[in-house]
């Protein structure tokens, strides 16, 4: 294996592993808000947030354990889910960081002196190649985690009574079949797409401001390696708080109508069927349900695993071109 080849495996094994790490983190310490936007969203008389959490705490297996459940499938699904994420998002990035049209235009013209008031390492692009990237990685990554999004939803919703994955598998195959599996993609991929395109978008401009401020207001300080380090942690925090907040506004209604076509597909057959149903039965206010739930998660998972990821990289990036410095010094 050449060294280029090498490293580029050694770069995407770093950007899996990080992201693995960063989604089951979030996904773990998330989960009681990810259960209860589910209750919230799944058709019937309760819509309301206190309904779901009274129902949570007559379960005969405890309000906290119960507030967990799904939690293994959520984690296998937020985990490898980010980890495929990051690392296509990240090829896909630096591939087109060498396209004239996708490619940032500070980029080209500025140094490493510009490239270190940035308070990210990744490529950058301009806001279309952000947008682009952000959605073509999540659509394959949600393609790819689909049939554990399905296991994910059914499992955290109280139509459903599954023991186990594999019971819940096995259920789904033999009365659904292989379709089952992939239940509510449209309106997920809808959903998703614009969702991590915005938020790419939207992540890189606040990491920018946000940095570009920072950097004016402390022009004379003399942080150490240590300071830096904890103000590009808040700059990638902030931002990503700000970015999921937002893009969960814009996605939700394709969120809700994913829902219910996971929970019933016997009843909502389609993302138009389910959306055109939801409104004449319910009103307009269905397309809204879990809003609150799903931004407080959305911002929250996304500013966690997202701070994390870059993190592990910076430092996995740090580490492994120290050790190149040091395997080239010794020949």
């Amino acid at each position: 294996m050449s060294d280029g080849a090498r490293k580029t495996a050694t770069k995407s094994t770093f950007h899996f592993a990080a992201g693995l790490g960063s989604g089951v983190l979030s996904a773990v310490l998330l989960q009681p808000i990810d259960l209860l936007k589910t209750r919230v969203q799944q058709s019937g008389s309760s819509h309301s947030l206190s309904a779901a959490i009274a129902e949570i705490r007559a379960s005969p297996s405890g309000f906290i354990p119960a507030l967990w459940r799904g939690a293994v499938p959520s984690a296998l699904r937020t985990g490898f889910g980010s980890a495929i994420y990051f690392t296509s998002l990240n090829s896909i990035r630096e591939h087109a960081a060498h396209l004239p049209l996708l490619a940032s235009p500070s980029a080209a013209i500025k140094g490493a002196a510009g490239a270190q008031q940035h308070s990210s390492s990744l490529p950058k692009l301009s806001n279309t190649g952000n947008l682009l990237a952000g959605a073509v990685a999540r659509s394959f990554a949600g393609f790819i985690l689909m049939p554990l999004t399905v296991l994910k939803v059914r499992y955290e919703s109280s139509f459903y009574k599954y023991n186990s994955l594999p019971g819940a598998a096995r259920d789904i195959a033999s009365t659904e079949g292989l379709r089952g599996f992939f239940a509510g993609f449209g309106a997920t991929a809808i959903r998703d797409a614009p969702y991590a395109g915005l938020y790419v978008l939207f992540y890189e401009q606040s990491k920018k401001r946000l940095s570009a401020l920072y950097l004016s207001q402390n022009k004379n300080s003399a942080d150490g390696a240590d300071g830096k380090s904890a103000t590009a942690a808040g700059v990638n925090f902030a931002s990503g708080v700000f970015s999921g907040a937002a893009c969960s506004v814009i996605s939700n209604p394709f969120d809700a109508v994913k829902t219910r076509i996971q929970l019933q597909p016997k009843e909502y057959h389609n993302m138009v069927h389910a959306a055109r149903r939801m409104v004449g039965e319910e009103g307009v206010r269905a397309l809204w349900d879990g809003l609150a739930l799903r931004m407080s998660r959305k911002a929250l998972s996304s500013a966690l695993a997202w701070t994390v990821y870059e993190e592990l990289i910076k430092r996995a990036e740090i580490t492994w071109g120290s050790g190149g410095e040091r395997a080239k010094g010794s020949l």
